[in-house]
């Protein structure tokens, strides 16, 4: 009994305790995300597995430090009355409530991750403003992942239980002798806050650890895994979303490396031909059978037997790859060329104001008509207020299409009808026009209408029974539009927003995370052919210029893929990490330093790290990556994003 009343009276010990308590389940949760996303990282040893663990605290310490201060500041303050009851009841709110919201972020990620292949940061709160499409994902997050609510619960009652069990009560000999005892409680007091300020900046190095301080101690695939996910939303709120680098100290030594600067090239009349841009929602490259012949002994069929025919009536490109790995991302890379080379997306970020080029606003002055078509609801994630501010003459949504049958009851309009709906709108269109479709059937939770329950095969993954029902629906969009007095003169471009689950491991890693495919088809007329140049949604702006023979300079951070002359790459960003993929080499850089070298023909998973072994290449890519850098961010900053005439 005399122990448990000292343990009861102690303080400063129960406050330890409490704390200790926290990291034992962040540790909890960072195991739980790892099972729940075990085949992302399926390529860890078990001794990779516990460093990585031990790593993590350090990240955690953060988190639960910053997330605790005012816990940690009633506990510790030198007064008396902090073993007052009512006071103790308010210092456990601010330990259930804060810590509860921090666990939530964690939980979320258990399934989140899978879609993002990284952990949140701040840009869910820029998410949550736009439209309604924070209040339907989380309805239908809490729907289909009941049991994520359950472990949030369960933590959440954990955390009341040990606060109580810990519970202070009154200490007599406080005013025993009280010079001694405020001497002593202003001593820890001010201890305490020196820990927490070493604490919060996570440890005594020069500057504090950030996200990419994680890519110590493990590849950039496996940074999730260090991290949780409160840390990553604190090191990203109130940052600006870019650095103005200045590895280059001109613009002359900039641009011989690299410019976005596209200038027109004498290669005849200008084509008032039609370009449509379908964009496929979570269309991996991994779910295409006929350009993954590898898989399953060749013996794998995929979910797209539409788009496989389609494959091979155009100029369709192998080596792929989207520049984000978000719907929102998508959207700037492919009509206005931009990448995505920061945290927030661009739609949401502070540099969405700045004056840009896009493919409808220059070809308006070419007098096309520009449309783009989204069955969800007004609003969704900005794409309204984006095609806005890109040029297009009109916007049709689910308000536009009118007819609540069609509706998904998530999303929106199913694909099949929404893509009729589209064939139909563009026939009562004059030509040229330029069109963009962005299709959603594919997307969690992966509506499919009840009249084709039995229509679509069931896969590996929840996903490919969608991916069926989309390709489905474009087959029929094609059967309608090859009927149309426009279907011949027009150029259409298919590819995806991004990646989604992935079931093989060549898509797990961060080079099939973002392959895609690209597919330039124009009836009767382009060649036809599969070739393996790099390319990315980026190059889709410049290369639809680049055909029509458009004769004007503009900016865009991509390649025409038609220009053979041009050196063709990829690059895209995650974990704090840019990725440049080309010439058969993927060259990943933290900001500061290359950090692996991979030689994609030979090691297409990605396990042998070349940094080192090949200097001309690594230099090589690693100037490349800085110039693109250093030119995407200084242009976004000072809003050079045009080019402005003397």
């Amino acid at each position: 009994m005399q122990n448990n009343s000292v343990f009861k009276r102690n303080i400063h010990l129960n406050l330890l305790l409490r704390l200790a308590f926290l990291l034992v389940l962040y540790s909890i949760l960072r195991f739980l995300f790892y099972i729940f996303n075990a085949s992302y990282f399926s390529d860890l040893s078990f001794s990779e597995l516990i460093l990585i663990f031990l790593n993590g605290v350090r990240f955690d310490l953060v988190a639960i430090i910053v997330f605790n201060i005012p816990f940690i500041t009633l506990l510790s303050i030198p007064f008396s009355f902090r073993y007052n009851r009512i006071y103790q009841r308010i210092a456990g709110f601010f330990y259930v409530i804060p810590n509860a919201f921090a666990f939530l972020g964690n939980c979320v990620d258990f399934e989140f991750f899978k879609f993002t292949s990284r952990r949140m940061t701040s840009e869910i709160f820029n998410i949550i403003g736009i439209g309604d499409d924070f209040t339907v994902l989380l309805k239908q997050y809490i729907t289909d992942f009941k049991y994520v609510v359950i472990i949030w619960i369960l933590l959440i009652f954990l955390l009341i239980f040990f606060y109580n069990f810990t519970k202070v009560v009154s200490d007599k000999k406080v005013k025993e002798n009280k010079f001694k005892y405020y001497s002593i409680e202003t001593s820890l007091f001010f201890t305490y806050l020196f820990i927490c300020i070493i604490g919060i900046r996570g440890g005594f190095q020069l500057k504090p650890i950030s996200i990419i301080s994680a890519g110590r101690f493990t590849d950039s695939k496996n940074i999730a895994l260090v991290l949780n996910t409160p840390f990553s939303i604190i090191k990203t709120i109130n940052k600006t979303e870019l650095e103005d680098y200045k590895f280059y100290k001109t613009e002359t030594e900039l641009e011989k490396i690299y410019s976005p600067i596209h200038l027109p090239k004498d290669k005849g009349a200008f084509k008032n031909t039609n370009i449509v841009i379908i964009i496929l929602e979570s269309f991996s490259k991994e779910y295409i059978g006929s350009i993954n012949k590898n898989l399953e002994d060749g013996k794998y069929k995929g979910y797209t037997p539409f788009l496989d025919s389609l494959l091979k009536e155009g100029v369709y490109f192998n080596t792929a790859f989207a520049n984000g790995k978000r719907s929102i991302d998508a959207i700037p890379a492919v009509t206005s060329s931009i990448p995505n080379l920061m945290n927030n997306p661009y739609i949401s970020s502070i540099y969405a104001g700045d004056a840009i080029y896009s493919i409808p606003n220059l070809l308006k002055e070419k007098g096309y008509q520009s449309y783009f078509f989204h069955g969800g609801t007004n609003g969704t994630m900005g794409f309204d207020s984006y095609a806005k501010m890109a040029g297009f003459d009109q916007y049709y949504g689910r308000k536009e299409y009118n007819n609540e049958r069609d509706f998904d009851g998530k999303w929106g309009i199913y694909d099949e009808e929404y893509l009729q709906y589209f064939a139909n709108k563009l026939n009562e269109s004059t030509q040229p026009f330029f069109a963009e479709i962005f299709t959603l059937s594919s997307h969690h939770p992966y509506s499919v209408p009840e009249k084709y329950n039995n229509k679509f095969r069931e896969g590996a993954l929840p996903i490919h029974r969608s991916i069926e029902y989309t390709d489905y629906a474009l087959s029929q969009f094609f059967k309608t539009a090859q009927k149309m007095p426009w279907f011949k003169n027009t150029l259409f471009i298919l590819t995806a927003d991004h990646t989604s689950e992935a079931y093989y491991p060549f898509y797990q890693n961060n080079l099939g995370i973002f392959s895609i495919p690209i597919l330039y088809y124009k009836p009767d007329t382009l060649i036809k052919e599969v070739i393996n140049t790099t390319t990315q949604q980026i190059d889709i702006m410049p290369s639809v210029l680049d055909y029509l023979n458009y004769d004007k300079p503009y900016i865009a951070f991509g390649k025409s893929v038609f220009d053979t002359t041009a050196e063709h790459f990829a690059i895209n960003f995650i974990n704090n990490t840019y990725q440049l993929i080309e010439n058969g080499y993927a060259l990943q850089f933290d900001g500061t330093k290359a950090i692996s070298l991979f030689d994609i023909k030979q090691d297409s998973l990605l396990n042998n790290n070349l940094l080192g072994s090949n200097l001309a290449i690594e230099n090589y890519l690693t100037k490349k990556i800085k110039a693109v850098i250093q030119s995407h961010n200084s242009r976004l900053i000072n809003n050079k994003m045009i080019i402005k005439s003397k």
